[in-house]
């Protein structure tokens, strides 16, 4: 069992366009160190990443790293989980949310 910080990599704004063009679903959560509700967050991201383990890729934006990325997608808070589909933003999740939320969107898409 590989070590739970090891199952959604964190990305950075030069990787995320080639990420989008190679899949066709991409969820991407936009999350920070400091923020508390984003932790809730991340054992869902981990979970939905093993569920739809190739079919769906799973990706973290530190958005400490990456403000201009943040800001591009209009959003003022965190946790955003960001669905995307061959390429555009199909579903966008603020705040803490039950898992099926994030599954049920992710269903939507597949």
């Amino acid at each position: 069992m590989s070590t739970e910080t090891d199952i959604v990599a964190y990305i950075q704004e030069a990787e995320f366009d080639a990420l989008l063009s190679e899949q066709k679903v991409v969820v991407v959560d936009f999350t920070a160190t400091w923020c508390g509700p984003c932790r809730l967050v991340s054992p869902l991201m981990d979970q939905l990443a093993q569920e739809y383990k190739g079919r769906v890729k799973v990706v973290k934006v530190d958005v400490d790293n990456n403000k201009p990325m943040f800001k591009k997608f209009g959003l003022r808070s965190i946790p955003a989980v960001l669905i995307f589909k061959d390429g555009e933003l199909a579903e966008t999740i603020v705040g803490v949310s039950p898992y099926e939320q994030f599954s049920n969107a992710v269903d939507k898409l597949l």
